[in-house]
This record gives structure tokens, sequence and C-alpha cells, in this order.
């Protein structure tokens, strides 16, 4: 009987195992070695199939679908340099939590450095950045199929959070019409074809145990920041701290309203430095922090505890402080840990906030500029829909300028905090939800993952994507860079345009030139349901320059 039914039948099994576990995305590119996979994908009723034909863009929509449908997502790609292109988004995925399954074709054994086309050393190719490994032999019925389901279930149940690579080798012949063959092996498993359970259950217990020492902290003066979190998080962390009288500063990520809005300025003030010194307990809820400022606040406090709410396993405290990693949801330890309700006792930030957003309205209310968009993109946003913010110049100054909706849905890749495959992993949100969606990323970024404006031709809902072109990695201009070096080593400006490539595949364009035009497209683009690319071109080093004005000016006051 040839490879090709048993390689069918192997693959089947493997899906139908995944299945088991909550999955029901599929993000596939083309490739020959990986038939078996992609046709039994195809033909699991349970399963929605993705294509793209980059493999690194579609590892980016797959950790986007993962990060707003919360189940794990599989991709499937073909053997050699296809695998290497998952790289990015399986580092990404390790380091802020969504569950990936990459299922990697490979050729057998036998193929494997002697010279044959398209072979290369694929086992343990991305070294200790999955969570878990499972390396496949090459299908045997020799191998009973209820090892290779539990072997699924076992690597399925201990994925927490990041990645699962399973390699795969395949034999050819790759194509055959036997598609009969081999059931026996199959049914071995008997009963379990009939049900949606997996075929070896490991329960997972969750228990989040309140600090026994949680009466006596409760009432000190705290501090709560707001990290990366999800959305209902967000509104309760903010609830939860007004009545525990703490202040909250929230990240551009946590969802929160940002209570205490332009904290990145502020900041830089003396006397909140002064008041925030006096907080005797500091509660980080969420990671991955986006401010400098604040960063910088957080590594020199010296509160009598530091905690740390995520789910994510690790210290995630850079500045190592002494205190409490709580790994569980930000939901449970809030159930666990009741707020105590008492007055604020640093008020006072509350005004040191207002004067900081009204040196940033004053600076900014006859500007159409990238840090004006920032601090009004709010006004853009749709109703009942959700921001994707990319990474560099932009995320920031939107952190340090504006002030987003409490509860409004907000992703980024703050991870590994990379430029590359933000439009597909923006594309896989939206899919993910079938939400209006508005994505902001800069020139460079928009460069780095070309291809993946092909994701954006079909989409189920609105897309506005924004990109900021401002000629170049502006971040540098943040930084201490040489400034003899800096456009040609650091900022690499283009000098490009973007309506040519909206054109390519077939996406509506605009370029406003001022902000009624700009709101107007918004509009156009939630009113009538479409795809649209706006390209706002930008005074170079403009926004950078802008938000080290306003850091001084508040420093100032």
């Amino acid at each position: 009987m040839s490879n090709s039914a048993l390689n069918r039948r192997w693959a089947e099994l493997l899906l139908e195992a995944l299945t088991r576990h909550g999955l029901c995305h599929v993000c596939i590119a083309p490739g020959s070695r990986s038939t078996s996979l992609t046709l039994a994908a195809v033909e699991n009723h349970k399963l929605t199939c993705h294509t793209h034909f980059d493999e690194r863009g579609l590892g980016y929509l797959a950790l986007g679908l993962a990060k707003a449908g919360k189940k794990p997502i599989a991709v499937i790609v073909t053997s050699g340099t296809a695998v290497a292109n998952l790289y990015p988004s399986l580092i990404e995925a390790g380091l802020t939590g969504e569950r990936l399954v990459f299922l990697t074709a490979d050729r057998p054994p036998e193929l494997i450095d002697c010279g044959a086309n398209q072979a290369i050393r694929q086992v343990g190719i991305f070294a200790s950045h999955p969570t878990q490994t499972l390396a496949l032999p090459r299908p045997t019925t020799e191998i009973p199929a209820s090892w290779l389901v539990s072997s699924i279930d076992n690597a399925m149940s201990n994925l927490k959070q990041g990645a699962l690579h399973i390699n795969c080798p395949f034999a050819e012949p790759l194509y055959g019409n036997e598609m009969t063959a081999h059931q026996d092996w199959l049914q071995t498993l008997g009963e379990w074809w009939q049900g949606n359970e997996p075929w070896l259950a490991q329960p997972e217990m969750h228990t989040t145990l309140k600090a026994v020492d949680w009466d006596i902290w409760q009432k000190k003066q705290g501090i709560v920041l707001a990290g990366r979190m999800r959305a209902e998080e967000g509104k309760y962390v903010t609830q939860w701290a007004e009545e525990m009288g703490w202040p909250l500063i929230g990240d551009v990520l946590s969802q929160t309203g940002q209570p205490l809005p332009c904290a990145d300025l502020w900041l830089t003030h003396s006397r909140t430095q002064e008041i925030l010194a006096q907080g005797q307990l500091v509660i980080q809820f969420g990671a991955s922090l986006t401010s400098k400022r604040l960063l910088q606040w957080q590594a020199k406090c010296q509160p009598e505890q530091y905690w740390i709410v995520d789910p994510i396993a690790g210290r995630l405290d850079p500045a190592n402080h002494r205190g409490r990693k709580f790994t569980c949801s930000v939901t449970d330890w809030l159930r666990e840990h009741p707020a105590y309700s008492r007055a604020p006792w640093a008020d006072e930030l509350n005004s040191w906030s207002k004067s900081a957003c009204k040196c940033v309205e004053t600076k900014l209310t006859e500007e159409f500029s990238e840090a004006a968009i920032a601090h009004r993109l709010p006004q853009l946003l749709p109703e009942q829909g959700q921001l994707f913010v990319g990474n560099s110049l932009i995320v920031r100054l939107v952190d340090a300028l504006g002030q987003l909706p409490v509860g409004y849905p907000v992703y980024s890749n703050r991870g590994a905090s990379g430029i590359d495959g933000l439009i597909a992993t923006a594309a896989g949100v939206q899919r993910a939800t079938n939400k209006p969606t508005l994505t902001i990323i800069g020139d460079i970024s928009a460069l780095y993952d070309l291809n993946s404006l092909a994701l954006l031709r079909h989409l189920s809902a609105p897309m506005l994507l924004i990109i900021v072109n401002n000629n170049g990695g502006q971040i540098f201009s943040l930084l201490p860079t040489p400034q003899e070096e800096r456009q040609r080593f650091y900022c690499m400006p283009q000098d490009v345009n973007f309506d040519h490539v909206a054109a390519m595949f077939d996406l509506n364009y605009a370029a406003p030139q001022n902000w009624p035009e700009l709101k107007r497209c918004a509009q156009q683009v939630w009113d009538r349901k479409e795809t649209t690319l706006i390209e706002l071109k930008v005074s170079g080093n403009a926004g950078a320059i802008c938000l080290q004005e306003l850091l001084e000016q508040v420093a100032a006051l």
C-alpha cells in the first residue's frame, strides 16, 4: 500500500486530535510536502482554513487569530526555509502567551543531510523558544494510532502559553487515490471517533489562592500599574483601583481608560515623583509597559513590596523588586482580593494629569501631525470595534498623548516589540472577532509586511489601515543616536508612497490632508463596511520633537 494513503490517515488523526483541544482555525501556506496535512485540514468540518502565500505573514495571521480568539491556532507549512519563516511569530507568541501549533512538514530522515532538495534540519530548529515540541516519526502502521493521538493530547494539555512545534516527516509518494486504505488502523480507536473528547484527558485544576496577609496590605497606600490585559480585565482593574482609592497608571494596552492620562509626560515632574514615593505597595496587573518614563520610575521605585499579577509564567520584572508574582488571570486574582473601600490617598496626581493633558491639547489643537493624530485617535475608533497599534514611535505617542476608552479592545505585538508581521497580525485579530478594526502602523512596519496586504482584500468586517508615513524609523530620533549617521544607518528613509501598493492589492486608498478629511474617510469606511488604506504623510521627526518638547514643558510646570 502506498505511503500517500498512510500519510493521509496519519494527518487526519493528527488534525482531529487537535480539534479536541478547542482548535478550530488552521492557517495554511502552499507546499507539496505538507499535502497530507493540508487536505486533512480541508476535509475536517470542524476547522476553518485560512491561506497566505507568505509563511512569515502566515505565522502572524495565526498570532492575531489567537490574540483575539483566545484559542489555539494551527499553522501548516511545507519543509525547508518555509519553516524558518515562522520563527518571529513563534517568539512573539512565547512572550505574550498566545497558543500556536506549528505543523511543519518535513522530509523523512533518510533524506536529511545527504543533499536532497528542500531538506534542512528541522528538528530543534526553534531552539528553546517553543513551549512544547514533538518530533514525530514518519507514518507507519507499526506505531498504534493510540500513540499518535495520546502524544498530541499530552502536548496540548501542557500547552498553557506559547507555541507547540510538531515536526511531521512524510515520505513520497505524497499524492494518491487510495482513500479507504488503512482505515483499520484508524478504527482501532473505536468509538472515540464519534465523540469530541481527547483520547488522553488531563484535567487542570484552576485555583487562585488569596494572599494570607491581604487584610494588612489592602489598608496601605498602594499604586496600581496596568499593562497588557483583556478588555474586561481592564474595566475590572479600573473599578477595583477606584474603590481602593489607589492611583492607577494605565498603559495604552491596559484598556483601563487610562484614568490618569499623559502619564509619560507628568511622570517627569519632581512633585509627582514625591507623591509616588509614598506608595507602600505597587501592584502591576499585566506585563509590557510602553512608557519610557513609567519604566524608569518602575525600575527605581522602592515600595515595601512589588506584586505582579499575570497569567504568563516567569518573573516579568526586569528591575527585580522584592515582592510576589501571582501567575493567574487578573480576574481570578481580583475576585480573591476584594477592594477595601477608602478615600484616595494621592488625589493630587489628578491635577498633574489634567495639567499635562492641557499642555498637549494647547500644543496640538491646530496641528495635523503624527502627534496630533495619536492624541485624537479615539475620535476615529468605530463603535463596537477594536484597535490594533503598531510598534516603534506610534505606540509611544498614543500612550503618551492619548486616552483610549475604558474597556475598548486594543491589540499589539508588544512581546518582542518587533515591527515585522503587524499587518498580518491585525488581519488575524479582525478575522477572529469580525469586528470593525482600526490599525495604525508606521511606514517601515508597512514595508516590512507588504505581502500581508493580500490578507485585507476579503474581510468580513471593515478595516481601516492607517500608515503614518514619516519617511523612516523616526523612533531613532528619540534616542541619542549619532546625529551625522542617524538618517543613513538608523532612520533609513525610503521616500516611498503607498498609493500604488494599494492599487496592486485592490484596496481603497486615501491620503487626507487635514483632520476633517481624515475623520470623513474613517467614517466612510465604517459606514460602507469596506477596507481602506489611508496614508498620512507627515514631517519626518516632528512627532519625536513634539514629544520631547512636551516632556520639557510639563517637567517645568
